[in-house]
């Protein structure tokens, strides 16, 4: 017997869950259950797969089972499978050790909301452990497939766990798991059949594999005027692949049920989207999006939760090759009947069979989104709340889509609260209008307040709020929506769709001054020049059509890209400003030298990039201050 101490994350871990988590301490159940589907899908697979567990065939795991036997007077619960079991090591890795990051993530996201952190349990594929919420000690005892060993693992969740080799009566005679759980005071309220019944049917309906529950049953003996216990043995879950079950014979919550057992999701799903196809190819997807996006989403340890099944086979669950990586938030299965298999992770990514259900399903999903955004905006809101962001991310690698990704994307807008589409800010454009225009570069409140769009405010022309920090990378790959172009205020090139007729009479009075300006700044800018885009600042920086903002250049410079050119921001000057005005007036050297870096510098400041040399702008700030008082 080996007696060792768990891995420090997993003390942690412990502590939180039993301490922290007691408002719904049923989820141990769902969570067991699962583990044993997934060793059954395990086995499973190798047995068609491998030859090493081919062998296996004819040795009692053709009918695969989960199996719970209750023991009332005892307060004890068995849940048993004949999966593929583990070894001794298998045991210290699973049992004892959290390999995956996302365990860290988990601690760093408890939020003290017992709900959203039972949640969390699914999520992070730490579950077993949910089991020490109702357990004073828990036995596992297994023996892996094509093995002759059994083990034992025993701990009561606060000093350790053992393990040892049994045999005899205590040695399984075939391969599986079984969880033995011997229930606290909290726990005692689950040694009861009909609490256990109900739980499964809640959380574990759709679980593939039937469920079996032997308990003692109370039945009247009405010659004898007396109650009599008999053990009995009853099936308590449906065991269907419901999605290859009819829309027809489906309820709506029969969907929730489903999607409840696959994710570990308390929430109901915002929607569905259930489709056979049959002709070239046969398969059937079932996609859910998820009430709330998981909190790793943007992790890059982030796995998807599509499963892939392939003849009601179980495969795999977690590769990026099921659907692109910006609709890595959809859950749900997909079923096909031409792949084989012993498909593994590199024969998927140059399968052509996956590739065309991949193709289509994708369309489906966003054509789907689209019908949902016409029938019910309501709902469509809360999921742009949630998933704006990834859509945006597929702007920029899925290109086939493009069209439709711009029509599923909202917007901010300077027109109207909320958020909009860009077929309705179309809708509103102005004859005269040349094209959409849109503002990127930092958070709502500081777009806003931007001076690049204080001649559109005069003019009365709508510009997108793009506040999110991947919407300059993304939009930059955008040209047009339909036949209209998207232009950034931000770039240069804006400007001449709002010169006036005058503009370039203040150009001819503005250049010795420009002329001057850019002398001082020397080679701190690209250029000087007058302009049309300003009607209360005096200055502001812009950049060239085909460049990062000085903004976006100093965001990937803090996040540690190296190597980037010298790109140098063009300066535009308000030639019906107050200040410019006065510079005109009287363009001394010392006071356009101070004057120049002063509008280079708050432009830079408006903008969101730090000055490179403080201490030179309140040197210049004070002088002129000194010089006005």
């Amino acid at each position: 017997m080996s007696k060792q101490q768990f891995q420090t994350e997993v003390d942690q871990l412990l502590h939180l869950i039993v301490h922290s988590l007691y408002s719904h301490p049923e989820i141990f159940l769902r969570e067991l259950i699962s583990n044993s589907s997934d060793a059954l899908d395990k086995l499973r697979y190798l047995t068609l797969t491998e030859e090493k567990y081919k062998a296996l065939v004819g040795s009692g795991i053709e009918s695969p089972r989960i199996d719970l036997a209750l023991d009332e007077e005892h307060k004890t619960l068995t849940i048993s499978d004949t999966g593929i079991g583990m070894n001794e090591e298998d045991l210290i890795s699973h049992l004892g050790t959290i390999a995956r990051s996302g365990t860290k993530n988990f601690l760093a996201n408890l939020s003290g909301d017992a709900r959203k952190d039972s949640n969390l349990i699914g999520q992070f594929g730490v579950g077993f452990y949910s089991v020490f919420m109702v357990a004073s000690k828990v036995e596992v005892t297994t023996r892996k497939a094509g093995e002759e060993k059994t083990f034992k693992w025993t701990s009561d969740g606060k000093t350790g766990f053992e393990i040892e080799e049994v045999s005899g009566a205590e040695a399984r005679t075939s391969a599986g798991t079984s969880v033995l759980i011997h229930f606290n005071d909290e726990g005692a309220q689950y040694a009861n059949s009909w609490r256990l019944q109900e739980i499964v049917k809640k959380y574990s309906n759709h679980i593939a594999f039937p469920i079996f529950l032997t308990y003692d049953k109370s039945e009247w003996n009405a010659e004898k005027k007396e109650s009599t216990k008999t053990r009995v043995t009853e099936q308590i879950n449906a065991a269907s692949a419901m999605w290859q079950r009819p829309k027809s014979e489906l309820k709506e919550e029969d969907y929730k049920e489903f999607y409840k057992a696959i994710t570990g999701d308390w929430e109901d799903p915002l929607f569905w989207f259930h489709t056979r196809a049959e002709g070239t190819l046969e398969y059937t997807t079932l996609f859910y999006i998820p009430a709330k996006a998981p909190l790793d989403l943007y992790q890059a340890d982030y796995k998807g939760g599509i499963k892939l099944y392939v003849k009601r086979v179980f495969i795999m669950d977690d590769s990026r090759e099921l659907l692109p990586q910006y609709l890595r938030f959809v859950r749900g299965v997909i079923d096909s009947e031409d792949l084989p298999l012993n498909v593994s992770r590199e024969i998927l990514q140059q399968n052509k069979v996956l590739t065309s259900i991949r193709t289509a399903s994708v369309k489906k999903i966003l054509s789907e989104l689209k019908a949902v955004s016409s029938s019910d905006p309501e709902k469509y809101l809360k999921f742009i709340e949630e998933y704006n962001r990834p859509l945006k991310e597929g702007l920029y690698s899925d290109y086939a889509n493009r069209e439709l990704l711009l029509d599923l994307i909202r917007f901010k807008s300077t027109k109207v609260d909320g958020f909009t589409s860009l077929a309705d800010a179309k809708a509103r454009i102005k004859p005269e209008q040349k094209a959409l225009y849109y503002i990127t570069g930092g958070s709502d409140s500081v777009l806003r307040s931007s001076p690049l769009l204080e001649i559109y405010k005069k003019k009365d022309i709508e510009v997108l709020i793009l506040d999110d920090d991947i919407d300059e990378v993304v939009f930059s790959s955008v040209g047009k929506y339909g036949d209209l172009e998207l232009k950034a205020v931000n770039k240069s090139s804006t400007s001449e769709d709002l010169k006036d007729e005058d503009a370039p009479q203040k150009a001819e009075e503005l250049k010795p001054l420009l002329e001057k300006i850019s002398a001082a700044l020397g080679d701190a800018v690209k250029e000087v020049r007058p302009s049309s885009r300003l009607a209360d600042s005096p200055s502001v920086i812009v950049s060239d059509e085909d460049e990062p903002s000085a903004r976006m250049r100093h965001m990937m410079e803090a996040m540690g890209q190296k190597g980037m050119p010298e790109l140098k921001p063009v300066l535009e000057i308000n030639p019906d400003h107050e200040i410019i005005k006065k510079l005109l007036a009287d363009p001394g050297a010392d006071k356009v030298q101070d004057a120049a870096w002063l509008l280079f510098d708050q432009a830079l400041l408006l903008e969101g990039v730090p000055l490179k040399d403080p201490v030179s702008f309140v040197q210049r700030l004070n002088r002129v201050l000194n010089q006005a008082m």
